[in-house]
């Protein structure tokens, strides 16, 4: 009985536990808190790139297999002839093997009265129990980046402009709270107006990325944020907002070599209307011709041995996903650096929908829209049930940048 004991046991340390992540998947979305889970218990996990839609590998444990089973999430156990077998498969085709070794500190730029509407991440992150600290602008400007390895950004105006609500929403209870907090905040740190006080977190959060930091920006953060740095010169903010006119000559002064992605862009100055430039496309006043039906972006297929980075950031069990509306809703391509990646964009039209890059020694990704599940989402609207989209595959992009940094940097080529 003993020598079966054994035996048992040590093939049970050789088993692993595969979490396939193609269309089999009963939930994709907390299958990436598992990976995180396990990163936290200083398991290994192995993300195998194009393999059954991005698998998770890592060595079997009761706990690990427990939590699978709590959550919901689709596992197999394999033995060592199996795992060989995979190993060939990815050997031999456009798959790679990336080790994932430690779970990144994650953080997420939100006003402390952030409310549900706001975010996708923060119901992505809730929803696959992935742990998060919030920060704001003090946080930011007293050097607290510097703690966590991935910082989030989204329906934020880094230009100072509220979100350009004002033509439909100055009179509201929430606009007017909104311009007063900042003010307020702008006031306690010195600032004379409320733009100075974004462009100086906006120059905190680039100094952050280019010493190594993750970002990972969605809607109206990636633009805006692009504008204010080209901006940091000049004054693009108009009476309503500062109480000051625009600098006449702003366009011509702007700076696109301090930008992330975008370059040549034209400012859109005018308070009434919804829109900071021609990045957005199509423009926020301009619906989607194609409506909701017919609207979807494809993801690029990258060579994953020569280009994991894309090809991590682009892992999903369908290439064509549903596109979707917000204050940013896409990129015009003519409009991005030469430098930038672009991963996913609407065929036949001239919409980026996302996009990544490198800054210093740190990388950003930028995904345009406001909630993958919720086509055209309005303020005050419900927060997405992500319990009813499992497996949504736009949810799925963000949820990959989530563990890109978790990854054995000397194996990823950025």
């Amino acid at each position: 009985m003993a020598m079966v004991f054994l035996m048992l046991a040590t093939i049970c340390q050789g088993q692993k536990i595969l979490i396939n992540m193609d269309l089999k998947q009963s939930d994709h979305l907390k299958a990436y808190g598992i990976a995180f889970a396990a990163l936290e218990s200083s398991v290994e996990v192995e993300w195998l790139l194009n393999y059954r839609g991005g698998s998770f590998l890592m060595d079997q444990s009761a706990a690990m297999e427990r939590l699978l089973r709590i959550r919901g999430v689709s596992y197999s156990l394999i033995g060592g002839a199996e795992a060989s077998a995979i190993y060939a498969t990815i050997a031999q085709e456009n798959m790679e093997v990336v080790l994932l070794e430690k779970a990144p500190e994650v953080a997420i730029y939100a006003p402390p009265n952030k409310q549900a509407w706001d975010d996708a991440v923060l119901l992505a992150l809730d929803y696959a129990e992935i742990p998060y600290t919030v920060l704001w602008d003090e946080e930011v400007l007293q050097g607290d980046l510097l703690k966590y390895d991935w910082l989030h950004l989204h329906h934020e105006d880094f230009t100072g402009q509220y979100g350009k609500f004002y033509a439909n929403y100055r009179n509201a209870d929430w606009y007017r709270e909104e311009v007063a907090k900042n003010e307020a905040v702008a006031k306690k740190l010195g600032f004379n107006k409320v733009s100075k006080l974004k462009l100086a977190v906006a120059l905190a959060i680039r100094d952050y990325v280019a010493g190594g930091g993750f970002l990972f920006a969605m809607c109206s953060a990636t633009d805006s944020y692009d504008i204010a740095l080209a901006a940091s010169q000049v004054d693009i903010v108009d009476v309503p907002f500062d109480r000051d006119p625009v600098d006449p000559d702003a366009q011509s002064k702007l700076d696109y070599s301090m930008t992330f992605a975008f370059e040549n862009f034209k400012i859109e100055t005018n308070p009434l209307i919804y829109e900071y430039s021609d990045i957005d496309i199509p423009p926020s006043y301009a619906p989607v011709s194609r409506g909701a039906e017919g609207d979807y972006f494809t993801l690029f297929e990258f060579s994953a041995k020569y280009d994991p980075v894309p090809t991590m950031l682009t892992q999903n069990h369908v290439s064509a996903i549903k596109g979707f509306m917000g204050q940013t809703t896409g990129y015009k391509k003519s409009l991005i650096k030469s430098a930038v990646t672009i991963m996913g964009e609407a065929e036949g039209t001239e919409q980026v929908k996302y996009l990544r890059g490198n800054i210093g020694r740190g990388t950003f990704t930028f995904y345009a829209g406001h909630d993958p599940e919720d086509y055209q989402h309005f303020v005050n609207d419900p927060p997405t049930q992500l319990s009813l989209h499992k497996n949504s595959p736009g949810y799925r992009l963000i949820l990959n940048n989530i563990l890109f940094p978790a990854a054995r940097k000397k194996e990823l080529k950025t």
